[in-house]
């Protein structure tokens, strides 16, 4: 199940739901991101980050991330996977995205639920603007979030 939304959402009762619905799996991984101030802390800015604004290309973005489930899909053998993911304004402390993954075997969940959020940084067409105490600006790719995500690339 894939949601793409605007409004906050409690990712313990979001687990719950997964959780019942998949009661017969012997692992389930979940990963919940939420906005922190990212700001690089050696880059020496006095910048302090007080909310994160994400825009999205409604229709695109849903049609993505049913592109990164239905692959995680493919490479695990899984029982369920949900991904929830905000768009809009959200303050420091508030969920952006919990992914879960369900199957059989631990592994399985963990490796899927890992390859979904590394995907999404660098797949997904969400585009983030950080606000500060002094200014806001739109935030870059991280060459990290690359460097990640291509060690799923398959060579086969």
């Amino acid at each position: 199940m894939i949601r793409v939304q605007s409004e906050p959402f409690d990712a313990g009762t979001e687990t719950n739901l997964f959780l019942s619905r998949n009661a017969n799996s012997g692992g389930v991984a979940t990963f919940i991101g939420q906005v922190r101030d990212f700001q690089d802390q050696d880059s020496g800015s006095s910048k302090t980050i007080s909310a994160l604004e994400l825009e999205h290309y409604p229709g695109m973005t849903e049609k993505e991330l049913e592109r990164i489930a239905a692959e995680a899909h493919t490479r695990w053998p899984l029982n369920d996977i949900l991904v929830i993911h905000r768009y809009g304004r959200m303050d420091l402390g508030e969920a952006i995205v919990l992914v879960c993954a369900a199957a059989t075997h631990r592994g399985d969940a963990f490796s899927a639920c890992e390859f979904v959020m590394d995907w999404l940084k660098t797949q997904a067409p969400f585009w983030k603007r950080e606000h500060s105490n002094t200014d806001s600006s739109w935030v870059d790719a991280k060459k990290s979030d690359d460097t990640r995500a291509e060690r799923w690339n398959k060579n086969d």
